[in-house]
């Protein structure tokens, strides 16, 4: 028995219509079933599922948007397709700004049906099948939350698989907004501490003057307003992963207290005697230069290199514009379900203008902007433009070509004489030879008593050959 073509679902509480719709359905190949009411017809799709709901706007009870409502609130990629009175556009067009496909006006022609019907079932498909490469796509290109199809993000997913099972310190290196916490986490979500704490600690945004207590805990009375005992988060992420962001601006003293926990595991409350062990795997992160604070003497060497045992070093996004169309899709559907738009799409060109933007802001630049892109939106519209983006978005490649023009002549140093020009390129070839100016004349092309002539009107005098 050949495999339907679809499955659809028929409500119409005219008994006439039903039969008739389900009957030029059915020959077409599809599996259909028809009810008398909503309630019935909502009840089959919970159980069962389907490609297409056809139905009738005015019923008794539960009409034709409420039915369009709650079926979109069970599946947001069912296809809907209302068949409305004669004569009534304005409650078509009330059902298609809810989210119908399609609709068609009593009396039904049912060679119109069909078309219709055909092309929303072929649509969903399509849908369907989008959805599943784009899954495929983002599991190949992916670890974790973490996305990319450039090599240089493809080296960084390898290393995150070969170090997440380990213990081992890591050192995530890169600039704001590239998604170091995210890296972090997904070391984390694929480690065998996943059933544990992640903590975060933001080294920068503490006060200098808490931060001891917030990383080792305190006693109670250890100073004024100490009134009980606090753990730190080394203890609350015992047998799990501490995650010390913006490594860099970690005091001096504590940055000898925390490399002991590294290499021993253990510590002391503040105002406490007791030594603590704990079990805890080290990530840290910055967007700092770390050699150049060790070179300076802002940041203790022994503990930068006992962070760093493995270091991943994150691409900004300007310098893998192949994975901004994998991010925005990415970003793009989750606020498309938040936002209840599912039928927004991208022009091409959005996608190829934000190819050549900068994003000094990297990947969460372009998440904000994915999201406001869906959030502004106007109601009805179902595309995404390249006039809706942002002005700083819209650089076209004449702009661009515009930017990278050599500085015009009279911006530039004033011109030099052909007499200097020839001094400096007979200078720089003598120095290239070591004096040696018989090597020197064949390097420029000229005989050596010309050479020679040119040296004595430089008040160099000249000779036969050698570097004197």
């Amino acid at each position: 028995m050949a495999e339907a073509r679809g499955q659809i679902i028929v409500i119409d509480d005219d008994e006439g219509n039903r039969r008739s719709t389900e009957m030029a359905l059915r020959k077409d190949g599809y599996d259909v079933v028809s009810f008398a009411s909503g309630a019935e017809g909502l009840e089959r799709l919970r159980q069962r599922g389907a490609d297409l709901l056809v139905t009738d706007l005015r019923m008794p009870g539960m009409n034709g948007l409420d039915v369009l409502q709650q079926a979109r609130a069970f599946d947001a990629s069912i296809a809907v397709l209302v068949i409305t009175g004669f004569g009534s556009v304005e409650s078509a067009v009330d059902a298609m700004k809810q989210g119908a496909d399609d609709y068609l006006q009593k009396p039904v022609n049912l060679i119109e049906l069909r078309k219709r019907v055909a092309a929303a079932v072929e649509k969903r498909r399509l849908s369907q099948e989008v959805a599943r490469l784009k899954k495929r796509l983002e599991e190949k290109f992916s670890f974790g939350k973490i996305l990319g199809a450039s090599s240089s993000m493809q080296q960084v997913l390898h290393l995150l698989s070969l170090v997440a099972p380990t213990r081992s310190s890591v050192l995530i290196m890169g600039e704001s907004g590239t998604g170091k916490e995210l890296i972090a986490n997904a070391l984390h979500q694929h480690s065998p501490r996943k059933d544990a704490r992640f903590v975060a600690v933001n080294c920068a945004a503490i006060p200098k003057d808490i931060l001891e207590s917030e990383m080792f805990g305190h006693e109670r009375g250890a100073f004024t307003g100490a009134v009980q005992r606090k753990l730190g988060t080394f203890e609350v992420a015992d047998r799990g992963t501490l995650f010390l962001d913006e490594i860099s601006e970690l005091p001096m003293a504590l940055q000898a207290k925390l490399l002991r926990v590294l290499e021993e595991r253990s510590f002391m409350r503040v105002g406490g005697t007791e030594t603590i062990h704990v079990d805890v795997r080290f990530l840290a992160a910055t967007n700092s230069d770390l050699e150049a604070r060790v070179a300076s003497g802002a940041f203790r060497s022994d503990l930068y290199y006992r962070l760093k045992v493995v270091t991943i070093q994150i691409p900004p996004l300007r310098d893998r514009p192949e994975d901004i169309p994998l991010l925005l899709h990415h970003f793009f559907s989750n606020f498309k379900e938040e936002n209840s738009r599912p039928d927004l799409v991208f022009d091409s060109e959005v996608i190829e203008a934000l190819q050549r933007a900068r994003w000094d802001g990297n990947v969460r630049e372009l998440r904000n902007l994915a999201e406001s892109l869906v959030v502004l939106a106007p109601p009805g519209t179902n595309r995404i433009r390249l006039e809706d983006l942002p002005e700083n978005y819209r650089v076209s490649e004449s702009a661009l070509a515009a930017q990278s023009r050599p500085v015009p002549p009279a911006a530039a140093a004033p011109p030099r004489t052909m007499d200097e020009i020839e001094k400096d390129a007979i200078l720089r070839a003598l120095e290239q030879t070591g004096g040696n100016r018989t090597r020197a004349a064949e390097i420029l092309g000229i005989g050596l008593r010309t050479l020679q002539r040119k040296l004595r009107e430089y008040g160099q005098p000249g000779g036969e050959d050698g570097a004197g």
